[in-house]
């Protein structure tokens, strides 16, 4: 399947939802600290066992699972599905288990990390030429990164384990031949039996907290709400992503992680120390660079005349 030409309608809607899927993001921990008392890993087969039922009525409703049984043939194209699954499970888990535990400044990090990750990779992968102001960006992320490595904790890994799983991520789902609903759809489902294994055993243990009540408490049916809060983005984002190039993804990828900082900050009241603000500083001046650089390539497009 080829990707939706670069036309300016396409270009549309793949801002539309793109900016969508980062303001949901964005917005999140919001909705995962009110059952903060779960551990991440039982939310997160959760939101794999939901997100499959959501998607397999969207996959029927819409035009059936032809897409998808098509791929599932392929063993190579198959393999790279299961690869982007295990990226997603593994961003999931440390999103969820940072924001739980009172990180969510250092999960946003992680997203202000990504725009410029994502331009070393479009370089790196796909062979995009990037311009001298883009390596003066990335660079300024890299001093920013360094910076917070030398905190008296170490490296910052829930932020780079996010940016480098949602990275590469980015990047398979962008490569592969397969519609928004298909794609999402084969995801959940290679990482549909570890999830119900995992709900089983809690269940069969006694320690699963869904249920217990012996009718649907609020934590129940937050649960249940993992499903459409986990596939609404991705699917959005993946329409996103077969619109859009990888730079201007990079450049709506702002959002989310500016939200979540401010509700870690303002909301939450994590630490936010001197070491840390010249850490954001300097990843925040990349991007600065980086924008600044998107809109005078633009506006000399722009400024061309026309063949």
């Amino acid at each position: 399947m080829n990707h939706p030409a670069l036309t300016p309608e396409n270009t549309r809607t793949g801002i539309i939802t793109g900016i969508s899927a980062y303001a949901i993001w964005g917005l999140v921990p919001l909705f995962f600290k009110q059952i903060a008392e779960i551990p991440a890993v039982e939310i997160i087969a959760h939101r794999v066992v939901w997100a499959m039922l959501l998607m397999t009525a969207l996959i029927g409703f819409g035009r059936g699972f032809g897409d998808a049984l098509r791929i599932a043939r392929q063993p190579a194209q198959l393999a790279k599905i299961a690869l982007a699954s295990a990226l997603v499970i593994s961003n999931w888990l440390t999103f969820v288990w940072g924001v739980n535990n009172g990180h969510i400044v250092e999960t946003s990090l992680g997203y202000f990390i990504l725009p410029l990750l994502n331009v070393a990779l479009g370089v790196l992968v796909l062979k995009e030429r990037m311009r001298r102001l883009q390596w003066v960006a990335v660079l300024c992320a890299t001093i920013g990164v360094a910076i917070e490595a030398t905190r008296a904790d170490g490296l910052p890994w829930i932020a780079l384990v996010l940016a480098g799983t949602f990275g590469a991520y980015g990047l398979l789902r962008k490569q592969l031949p397969l519609d928004a609903a298909s794609g999402l759809f084969l995801e959940t489902i290679c990482m549909l039996p570890p999830a119900l294994a995992w709900l089983g055993w809690l269940a069969y243990s006694g320690q699963g907290h869904f249920g217990g009540s012996g009718g649907l408490a609020a934590s129940d049916l937050l649960l249940i709400a993992t499903g459409p809060v986990t596939a609404i983005p991705l699917l959005l984002f993946a329409i996103a992503a077969r619109r859009l190039p990888l730079s201007r993804m990079a450049f709506l990828q702002y959002l989310a992680p500016t939200i979540a900082f401010l509700i870690g900050v303002l909301v939450y009241h994590e630490a936010l120390d001197l070491q840390r603000m010249l850490s954001l500083a300097a990843i925040w001046a990349g991007l600065a660079i980086y924008s600044a650089d998107l809109l005078k390539a633009a506006t000399t497009r722009a400024a061309e005349p026309l063949p």
